[in-house]
């Protein structure tokens, strides 16, 4: 759903892969006329106070969230998470392996493609001030290099899964992640599960696996999402009772999608923040 009385539910700012800082989401979000939005940052929380103190000062309304690397039967699915219990320490121990896992895994693929392209750790790095750092900021690295024309670019390219220079990482498993979100006092939602970046579509099956574990929503008005591909979720949300939500998955310039260009009503964020929800 669109519209500028809506809230954009997924975004990332430079905390984890966005290339905007919190508060510029925020002001943003404001400019457009949007009633507010989440961020989202990949397997963090180290952006809510200055997204939630931007918001404040921008009139609008921000709802603290976070987006899990998860896996599910060797598939990659991420988790998004809403009003999770910043104190949680099973939820956050767990995070800071994720978070360690994906920084290794880093540091070798950067090895690896150093051993063709003239590209060091701290070209990666350099001084930014990221907590979880990834792909996509070796794909930031070689588009300054000059290697490719942006990060869509690199990573069909060097960083594909079927690349000689990809290494896989350690991620929760989504129903575990899934049960970790509930017990943190959050409202788990799965992000993006039709998108063709995914090459798959999410199976039905695993859907009712995750509702059964305690999911309560899904993404599906998300940019990403191959429309031959919605039909069967949109069905399987009906019969299950899942929250739809919509969000951008915005990351400035890290991605052509535009923040607020997918929203989700204030009436079922209202419904997500009290743990229920399921008006679409």
């Amino acid at each position: 759903m669109t519209g500028s009385a809506g809230y954009d539910l997924h975004t990332h700012s430079l905390i984890s892969d966005g290339t905007t800082r919190p508060a510029e989401i925020a002001a943003e979000a404001a400019e457009l006329g949007l009633a507010g939005f989440s961020l989202t940052d990949h397997d963090t929380i180290d952006g809510w106070d200055e997204a939630r103190a931007a918001a404040s000062d921008a009139g609008i309304d921000f709802v603290p969230g976070i987006e899990i690397t998860t896996k599910y039967e060797w598939k990659s699915r991420h988790l998004l998470g809403y009003g999770i219990d910043p104190a949680a320490g099973e939820l956050f121990a767990a995070l800071a392996r994720v978070r360690e896992a994906r920084f290794g895994r880093a540091r070798e693929m950067v090895e690896l493609i150093a051993a063709d392209y003239r590209l060091t750790w701290d070209d990666v790095v350099g001084e930014f001030e990221a907590t979880t750092v990834g792909r996509p900021h070796i794909a930031d690295a070689l588009v300054a290099a000059g290697y490719f024309v942006d990060r869509s670019a690199a990573f069909a390219d060097v960083l594909h899964p079927r690349s000689k220079y990809y290494v896989p990482t350690y991620a929760l498993d989504t129903i575990d992640a899934i049960t970790l979100v509930r017990s943190s006092g959050g409202f788990p939602v799965l992000a993006h599960p039709v998108a063709e970046r995914q090459r798959t579509p999410t199976p039905v099956d695993a859907v009712r696996a995750f509702e059964r574990a305690g999911l309560g929503g899904i993404e599906l008005d998300h940019p990403e999402n191959r429309e031959d591909w919605l039909p069967a979720l949109r069905e399987a949300a009906d019969e299950l009772g899942l929250t739809v939500t919509g969000a951008s998955d915005y990351h400035g310039a890290g991605k052509p999608n535009r923040l607020g260009e997918r929203t989700t009503p204030a009436e079922t964020v209202a419904l997500i923040r009290a743990g229920v929800a399921t008006p679409h």
